[in-house]
């Protein structure tokens, strides 16, 4: 069953209406005066606890051609540093004189060439993120966009190449929480630029489908949820015929803005989609915060740099489409959980062109539990997983650039540098319990320190240089996500078909511990390897490497285990206020009955 109501009423500015509303906060204040401006404020405060450096790199900017920032002289000199500090670490791993016992020094090997072959292309990719994608046919759209006479209201008629486009925004919706959704819905109503807002509500939620009655958006709900999210956009299309739609997730609250910055790049009839950071305004506990700047490099620096090989893909939100090109890759890609992804690399082989812009023009929420980071990160490593074992972007059966095949093996192979700490977590314990050694006797300690320094303490003062600081957070959510990463790739290679989930999902929260055993049982093992380790030291009257490494990693898996019963503590508070609440209404007595008992 498909429900479809009609088009949302227009508005009038200056009159009460659905613009009204905060967007950014589940309480309502009073209308501002300038929503632009309450939106622009808002935003810098959201960019401003995320990194003080990236505040800088994506706001919004209020002149044309202003935001896409060329890298600068220091940022270049850092990156050359770091790959020099990357290729001497390598020489020295690879040198046959440092190499120490088969099995560990093998581990080491797998692992950190792993993680120096990403870091290369990463450090590339970085290095070619000059190009700004506002052409002059951009600013020309920009400037000939809105109907003179008609600027400065909501719902303008949009014009490319002097004829009117039509635009619908959609909103894919399972199970979030209704106050999430009303504040994605009421900021895509506000949207500049005439346009349908649709609620595509695949968690058959009749509060969702009252909420859209309320606000004025059309809601449809499908009879099954086949293809999970790509489905339900599919489905959507099937039902309109609009030149162009955009699409948000539940929780990702788009700036008034969003279409003026976007569809300007549309007047290239080449060009599929345009894409748009994912930026975080809940960073407020340790997983949310680790999440949130594991992809603020990607979103700053890696994802502008794909433009120059017309390698950008889609994340799924955040993005605006041009309905053909969809129409020509036969619809959203339904094949898969990572559906952005594989969509981008359809319309890349098919040569369709796209465009990432480093500007916030939406809001959302990172994952901020165990078990929602658990569910995301496996959802993306599969689809990479996927495009690595069963679409091989190096087959000369695809058609892609070389650029381009090399940018999604990238993609495809980045998930590998997740199961790359596993093989180093092991290392150290070899040595305590087997006496095997990665590296041979006569390499001093210094040594290997000099080189593991000048690669991993350069990466993480390009962090600080990037970042504005370096978060333990995102290092420490790195070292222990290895199961979740092993366990996708385990899926591709067996086909296990995985569950869709939506990350902002909070309707049947289950305690962390259930998606970290893993993690727990590794963390007890190195735990008692620690022990074991300094007993020795002591009693040898020497420090050795391998015991400060795996106190090291003790410490690094520990805080994730810290941080989740700290979140299991508030699960546990939060359901406890939940049967106070549902049981006050039974025990309480309405004053007249009290006043008659006393």
């Amino acid at each position: 069953m498909t429900t479809l109501d009609s088009r949302p009423p227009t508005y009038t500015p200056g009159q009460p209406g659905p613009f009204d509303t905060d967007v950014l906060t589940a309480e309502a204040p009073d209308p501002p005066a300038d929503p632009d401006a309450a939106f622009s404020r808002r935003l810098a405060a959201a960019e401003a606890a995320r990194a003080p450096a990236l505040q800088r790199s994506t706001r919004a900017p209020r002149n044309p051609g202003v935001g896409v920032r060329t890298q600068s002289p220091s940022l270049v000199m850092l990156v050359l540093i770091a790959t020099l500090g990357i290729l001497a670490y390598a020489s020295f791993l690879l040198n046959p004189e440092s190499r120490g016992d088969w099995l560990p020094y093998t581990m080491v090997i797998i692992a950190e060439m792993i993680l120096i072959v990403q870091a290369l292309l990463s450090m590339w990719t970085i290095l070619s993120g000059t190009h700004d994608p506002r052409e002059f046919g951009f600013h020309q759209a920009k400037s000939a966009l809105f109907d003179e006479g008609a600027v400065g209201s909501p719902n303008d008629r949009l014009y490319l190449d002097g004829r009117p486009i039509f635009v619908d925004v959609f909103i894919t919706t399972y199970g979030e929480d209704i106050d999430v959704i009303r504040r994605t819905v009421d900021a895509a109503l506000r949207i500049r630029g005439e346009h349908t807002t649709w609620i595509l509500d695949d968690g058959h939620s009749d509060d969702v489908r009252d909420l859209a009655s309320e606000l004025g958006a059309r809601y449809v709900r499908r009879l099954s949820s086949g293809g999970a999210k790509a489905g339900n956009v599919n489905h959507a299309l099937s039902l309109s015929s609009v030149d162009y739609f955009a699409i948000f997730d539940a929780d990702f609250v788009p700036s008034e803005e969003f279409l003026v910055e976007t569809v300007p790049f549309f007047s290239d009839e080449h060009v599929a989609f345009v894409q748009t950071p994912q930026t975080y305004g809940n960073l407020h506990n340790v997983i949310s915060r680790g999440a949130g700047y594991m992809q603020a490099v990607f979103y700053r620096f890696i994802q502008p740099g794909r433009n120059r090989f017309n390698a950008a893909f889609c994340v799924g939100t955040n993005v605006v489409f041009r309905r053909t090109a969809i129409n020509d890759i036969g619809g959203i890609y339904t094949d898969s959980k990572s559906e952005d992804v594989w969509t981008s690399l359809m319309l890349h082989e098919r040569g369709w062109r796209t465009i990432f812009i480093p500007m916030t023009l939406a809001i959302g929420a990172a994952p901020d539990t165990v078990e929602a980071y658990t569910k995301q990160q496996l959802r993306w490593a599969t689809g990479g997983f996927e495009i690595l074992l069963r679409h091989n972007p190096l087959s000369p059966k695809r058609k892609l650039t070389l650029d381009q095949r090399l940018q999604y093996l990238v993609t495809a192979s980045f998930y590998l540098t997740g199961i790359s700490p596993l093989l180093l977590l092991l290392v150290p314990p070899l040595e305590i319990f087997f006496d095997l050694r990665p590296v041979d006797l006569q390499t001093t300690v210094l040594t290997w320190v000099l080189f593991y320094a000048g690669f991993y303490l350069v990466q993480i003062l390009l962090a600080f240089y990037t970042m504005g600081s370096f978060r333990w957070e995102t290092l420490m959510l790195a070292a222990a996500s290895f199961p979740i990463y092993v366990a996708a790739l385990v899926n591709v290679l067996v086909g296990k078909e995985q569950r869709w989930s939506a990350t902002g999902d909070k309707s049947k929260a289950s305690s962390p511990f259930n998606f970290m055993i893993p993690q727990v049982l590794f963390f007890v093992f190195l735990l008692l390897t620690s022990v074991v380790a300094i007993w020795r030291d002591l009693g040898n009257g020497v420090p050795t490497l391998a015991m400060a490494w795996n106190v090291t990693n003790t410490f690094i898996l520990g805080s994730f285990v810290v941080a989740a019963m700290r979140e299991s503590s508030r699960q546990r508070q939060n359901s406890k206020a939940r049967r106070v609440t549902a049981e006050s209404p039974r025990t309480a007595r309405s004053p007249r009955k009290a006043a008659l008992t006393s």
